[in-house]
Formats: C-alpha cells, sequence, structure tokens
C-alpha cells in the first residue's frame, strides 16, 4: 500500500526560506534510510505558493476559475510530499516519528492512503 506524507507549510516556507543546511543533511540520510527500508517511493519539496495556480470549479460554469498565488492560508498549503510503501498508517506514523527536527519547530505532516488507480 502507499501513502502520501504531506509536510504543512509554515510562514518560512512560504517566505521561501531555504532549510538550514544542518537540517538538509539530516533529511537526506533519513530519506537514504527509507529507500533502504524499501518505504520510499518518492519525495520532494514544492516553492512558495505565490509560484503556483489553483483551479476552481462552481456549479453552472463551463470553465473553472484560476486563482493565482499566494495563498492566504498557511495552514492549509503543502510545503512536501513523501511518497511512501507500508502496511498501515500505523507503520508509516511510527517511521515519520524518526524525521529529523533538530530545532524542534512547531509543524504538522499528515498521513493519507494512496488509492491506487485500477
Amino acid at each position: 500500500m502507499k501513502f502520501m506524507v504531506l509536510v504543512k507549510a509554515s510562514v518560512e516556507s512560504e517566505a521561501g526560506a531555504a532549510p538550514k543546511p544542518e537540517l538538509v543533511e539530516q533529511m537526506d540520510r533519513f530519506n537514504e534510510q527509507l529507500a533502504a527500508s524499501g518505504h520510499l517511493v518518492e519525495t520532494a519539496g514544492l516553492t512558495r505558493s505565490a509560484e503556483g495556480a489553483r483551479l476552481r470549479w462552481f456549479d453552472g460554469l463551463a470553465e473553472p476559475e484560476v486563482v493565482d498565488g499566494p495563498f492566504a492560508e498557511t495552514k492549509e498549503l503543502v510545503a512536501g510530499v513523501w511518497i511512501l510503501r507500508g502496511e498501515s498508517v500505523a507503520e508509516i506514523v511510527g517511521l515519520m516519528k524518526q524525521a529529523p527536527n533538530p530545532d524542534r519547530q512547531a509543524g504538522t505532516i499528515e498521513i493519507r492512503p494512496m488509492v491506487e488507480s485500477r
């Protein structure tokens, strides 16, 4: 089974601030461990929302509305993703509890099972 792990954005990530080199090094090692264990499918960081767009569909309209970023609600934004393989949400929670956070900064990671296409 595949899981998507969503790393929620922060004020810093939305400002385009690069992570500290220490965090990048620790994250690289963590990702290498996930790959070696067979859990890692893919990982990616996302640019700030100012570089993106949203499409919104409304009843009765033939075309979606296009909304250019940035988007106001940082708590609803995603700054990065992992796609992992595992047997259960509990297994992925256990793995992600080991994710580096050297500065003990507040943040949120959301874990969701992926629906496999048929």
